[in-house]
């Protein structure tokens, strides 16, 4: 039997860093299943899920934890996976529109509010060719109860891209 368990590692960037996670994974038989890493400001940042043999998952941990002493800030969660209550449907978001604070508070207001959860989120800050200001991009996939009410989500999320001023788009 394996045991889930979930990573987030913060360290200045370096070569080595997944190298040095990945290690601690084989020397425990562990298998990394997915994962999404990126450098930002100078920083590695980096969420991965791991399976590791259950009878090996407490001494793998400890191993990862101590990689605090090579630089790594690595933060384990063992996961215990809860069967879904209610069946959810796929969507992707994407957002484009001029950049101002607050544009990922209001967005993610209104999908709280419809009990939507935001499992992959990427964005980016680029310069405007023709305006130029700087412009907002998102990318999201989310998970939409399937009691959800589709129709008046996308209503609500039009309301507010236009008092945003921003094109939002949803799609299955």
């Amino acid at each position: 039997m394996n045991t889930a368990i979930v990573l987030t590692v913060i360290a200045d960037d370096k070569p080595g860093i997944i190298e040095t996670v990945s290690e601690v994974l084989d020397n425990h038989d562990g298998n990394w299943t997915q994962s999404s890493m990126s450098s930002l400001a100078g920083q590695f940042a980096g969420i991965l899920l791991a399976s590791v043999p259950s009878d090996k998952a407490d001494a793998c941990v400890a191993e990862l934890r101590a990689l605090k002493s090579a630089g790594l800030q690595v933060s384990v969660r063992i996961c215990k996976v809860e069967p879904q209550a209610e069946m959810v449907e796929e969507f992707c978001m994407r957002l484009v529109g001029n950049d101002h604070p607050g544009i990922v508070h209001d967005i993610t207001h209104v999908l709280a509010s419809h009990k939507i959860s935001v499992i992959e989120l990427e964005t980016a800050v680029e310069s405007a060719s023709m305006g130029g200001g700087e412009l907002f991009k998102a990318s999201a996939k989310l998970l939409v109860p399937a009691s959800s009410d589709v129709f008046a989500l996308e209503n609500e999320l039009q309301e507010l891209a236009n008092d945003l001023m921003v094109d939002i788009s949803l799609e299955k």
